[in-house]
């Protein structure tokens, strides 16, 4: 009988199954519900019979589920399962709730599951026991009491937290499982909390994650990049969650360099690498390379060779990958030891014999798991390495070094996203091959944005053939590029911190990083005015001062740190033609920062253009009663040339399918330039330096005042609503 069979589960509607609803909703297995009047709990299908009872149901749910020892690995963990549901009920039980709580804290001292490695029906079981008791499990969470035990329910809410959410949304209560509750939309955390704080690494994710297997101030990370490009967002994941968990467990983080392919490497990488990761604050206890321990490896390998577990073979890569594909065995994998290392050493003098060769792991070329089917150790490279020169011919995989130096560098928890969760078992199958100290793997989900390239060989596309001007160019989604397209670092922590270290595969929207961001730079960012240069009209007014003056106005209302600065006042002003557009004769419109006038005269040309407004001030006018409320400047020679920069996104497909090339979604159009002129205290901004301008957005100073001949360049921030700011 196969799940997809399922015609309908029928439940009372007080007593609703919170673990059978939960199991198939992380299984993905369709479950249509309805409420009985009958007070029976009853599976039905489409073929007529019934399966009746909570445990006997979610039994079923665990074993047609295609996860992995969803219901046991072995007849010995099923019966271990089978017990779990058995005490699950004792959690319903007023009295006995704190007992069990008590027991299962102990219990899970030094377990990650239930039962032995794997997430099963019996953590659901018991998770749902808890969250149905509603308040009474909520307020024991918030406290120590039960550490362990919250440790563990914390993980499973973050990991499978779609599911989850959504059930106890319309199942659970305050006072906890009852009748089904109209579903909820999901509070928004205000971004900010308070404006004038600012987030760092010691705010945890809203669901608080553990590390399996960690004990306080034992533990150690690495953030391991490949020098191969600048750092961007989705590796910025990494290292922030490498040091929350860090600084959670008291332990530390090493940076390390993956250096293992000189094709792609350049100390150029290396010195921005370390420039992004000490942007983003990250404090790491030391610098290392890969390359540093080739020897050791080169050592390794030779070891493996002489056990057996590994073979040298000159079978052409194509043919090779088939071979793999196909679980076809190489017929180089019964070559001698002896063959296998004089092919070796042709392969480290890097002799045309050698360059035919690679060195690969003897496993097992049956096993389903394809990263299993020896995979390549070493490949032969005559490119120079960019630290160590032409020492080498040939370099380890990453697939090989990763393993060795995680355990030679002592580290603890090797922080991996989910796109690698294949190659897992390859990782331990490679360490105990190697004789090596078991090293544990915590997975996350990598952090994919919509229209974002995030492959630094696409990115590298764009550098090559002029596309961008560079890895920090304001379009790329790289540290130094949205950083400099005016993003705050402590907006992108506060954005990676919020989804903890979630394993469920999301495409981001950077409308809701822009948002975090505008929350931190509206309430202290200083605010100046620019008119766009393009048909400015001038307004002049008849009856305004004969003489300029200055008067000496807050940069920033509501936020004193931002400083003053100078505006004059004169007879003349410029406004902006899409202002003018809307201006009626005799119309009262305010001036901001001055007051009112009114346009007693409006001058077009043949065209029907408007080139001159006239008019008279009407300081003693509401501006509550206005309905335009216009930037101006005053004309002088002090005012500064700008230009405005406003940038779109590299591609036009939001997500780009498998097997899809990005060069059939490139955006024709992605950098927009306007002409304008801004108040003469522009000319006092340093690079780097936020502002608002008046009614147009927010801006980022690329290139300060020079000379006059020099337009300040003033980078578009985005502020999460889309729509173009430079109207």
């Amino acid at each position: 009988m196969e799940e997809e069979r399922i015609k309908v589960l029928s439940f009372p509607s007080d007593s609703p199954p919170l673990s059978i609803i939960a199991a198939a909703k992380i299984a993905g297995i369709a479950l249509p519900t309805q409420t009985s009047t009958s007070g029976s709990l009853t599976l039905s299908f489409s073929n007529g019979l019934e399966l009746h009872g909570n445990y006997v149901i979610l039994r079923y749910i665990g074993r047609v589920a295609a996860i992995r020892n969803f219901y046991g690995d072995d007849a010995f963990h099923a019966a271990q399962i089978d017990e779990w549901l058995e005490y699950a009920p004792t959690l319903l039980l007023g009295s006995e709730f704190e007992n069990a709580c008590s027991y299962m804290d102990i219990y899970m001292e030094k377990r990650t599951f239930f039962v032995s490695h794997s997430f099963s029906i019996a953590d659901i079981a018991i998770w749902s026991g808890l969250a149905g008791a509603g308040q009474r499990w909520e307020s024991l969470r918030k406290s120590s009491k039960y550490r362990n035990l919250v440790r563990w329910y914390n993980s499973v809410s973050a990991e499978y937290s779609d599911a989850l959410n959504e059930v106890t949304a319309l199942y659970v209560g305050k006072k906890g499982l009852g009748k089904q509750v109209a579903a909820k939309p999901k509070e928004q955390k205000s971004a900010d909390g308070n404006s004038s704080d600012k987030v760092n690494l010691g705010s945890r994710p809203s669901s608080e994650i553990d590390l399996p297997y960690a004990e306080l101030g034992k533990v150690r990370l690495r953030f391991a990049p490949e020098p191969s490009g600048y750092l961007h967002i989705g590796h910025s994941k990494a290292a922030l969650l490498n040091q929350y968990f860090a600084q959670r467990y008291q332990g530390e983080v090493i940076l390390r360099f993956d250096d293992t392919n000189p094709t792609k490497e350049s100390n150029e990488f290396v010195e921005n690498l370390i420039k992004d990761v000490e942007t983003l604050g990250i404090k790491y206890q030391k610098i290392t390379y890969t390359s540093d321990y080739f020897p050791k490896l080169m050592d390794m390998a030779e070891k493996l060779i002489k056990e057996g577990k590994a073979y040298v073979d000159d079978t052409p890569r194509e043919q090779m990958q088939k071979e793999r594909m196909d679980g076809i065995e190489s017929k180089c994998r019964s070559n001698s030891v002896e063959e296998n290392l004089k092919l070796w050493k042709e392969m480290i003098a890097g002799s045309e014999r050698g360059l035919q060769c690679c060195l690969r792991g003897k496993l097992d070329m049956q096993d389903p798991n394809k990263s299993l089917r020896d995979p390549v150790y070493y490949r032969c490279n005559p490119v120079p390495h960019h630290r160590i020169g032409a020492k080498y011919k040939l370099y380890p995989t990453y697939d090989f070094a990763c393993p060795f130096v995680d355990a030679e560098e002592g580290i603890t928890h090797a922080l991996r996203s989910s796109e690698y969760h294949d190659r897992n078992a390859q990782y331990y199958r490679i360490q105990e091959d190697m004789g090596m100290r078991k090293v544990h793997i915590y997975e996350f989900s990598r952090l994919n944005m919509v229209y974002t390239l995030l492959s630094k060989r696409k990115l590298l596309w764009f550098v090559q053939n002029g596309k961008v001007d560079g890895w920090d160019d304001p379009r790329f989604p790289t540290v130094q590029g949205i950083v400099r397209r005016g993003l705050k670092i402590e907006a992108l922590i506060q954005f990676i911190l919020e989804q903890g270290a979630s394993k469920n595969l999301n495409l981001m929207e950077w409308d809701k990083l822009w948002t975090i961001n505008k929350k931190i730079i509206d309430p202290v960012c200083p605010r100046h005015t620019a008119v766009i240069e393009e048909r400015k009209v001038l307004l002049t007014l008849t009856d305004g001062p004969d003489e300029p003056f200055v008067r000496i106005i807050p940069r920033h209302k509501k936020y004193d740190g931002a400083g003053e600065k100078a505006t004059t006042f004169t007879k003349r002003i410029w406004i902006d033609y899409a202002d003018a557009e809307y201006i009626s004769v005799n119309e009262e419109v305010t001036l901001m920062d001055w007051g009112n006038a009114i346009v007693k005269e409006i001058i077009k040309d043949q065209d029907g253009n408007i080139t001159q407004l006239v008019g008279v001030l009407h300081l003693q006018g509401s501006v509550k009663t206005t309905k335009l409320k216009l930037t101006w400047l005053a004309e002088t020679s002090e005012l500064v040339n700008l230009s405005l920069v406003e940038f779109d996104y590299l591609i036009t497909k939001k997500k780009l399918e498998e097997g899809e090339d990005f060069l059939d979604a490139l955006n024709p159009c992605t950098k927009k330039e306007i002409a304008a002129i801004g108040d003469s205290n522009i000319r006092n901004l340093k690079q780097g330096e936020i502002l608002q301008l008046e009614r147009k957005g927010y801006f980022r100073c690329d290139v300060p005042f020079v000379r006059p001949s020099k337009p300040v360049v003033l980078i578009a921030i985005p502020d999460g609503r889309q729509q173009s700011m430079l109207k």
